[in-house]
């Protein structure tokens, strides 16, 4: 399984960046070799969408699941649209949530966790 995760480093020992769509990184790690690669996060620039784009790439990764800790709106609606589902990250390392997730400790997400940056 395809696991993403947002992280503000390039290791498994990184600490999980609370953020989703302007994370730094994101890894993605197969759950049953815990190989990993790192996507730098293109989507960190932009001045809005920044969640739906950072998803969009997830999405064309295959990524099964993501681990993370505030998912905005729009992100989560792509989520829920492309059925991958969301699992709140605890403050730690990226291998640490891996873990707690394979054992199933993580909590599911299937509300957004924060309201994004929309002003009304």
């Amino acid at each position: 399984m395809k696991i993403a995760i947002s992280s503000e480093g390039k290791t498994l020992e990184a600490k999980v960046d609370s953020r989703f769509g302007r994370a730094q990184y994101f890894i993605i790690v197969d759950s049953e070799t815990m190989d990993y690669k790192v996507i730098d996060n293109a989507a960190v620039a932009q001045s809005s969408g920044a969640g739906t784009k950072a998803a969009q790439t997830l999405i064309d990764e295959d990524v099964q699941v993501l681990i993370s800790s505030n998912v905005g709106p729009n992100a989560m609606e792509v989520f829920k649209a492309a059925e991958i589902p969301v699992y709140k990250a605890i403050e730690g390392d990226v291998k640490t949530n891996i873990e707690l997730f394979k054992n199933g400790s993580l909590e599911k997400i299937t509300e957004a966790t924060n309201q994004g940056h929309h002003h009304h």
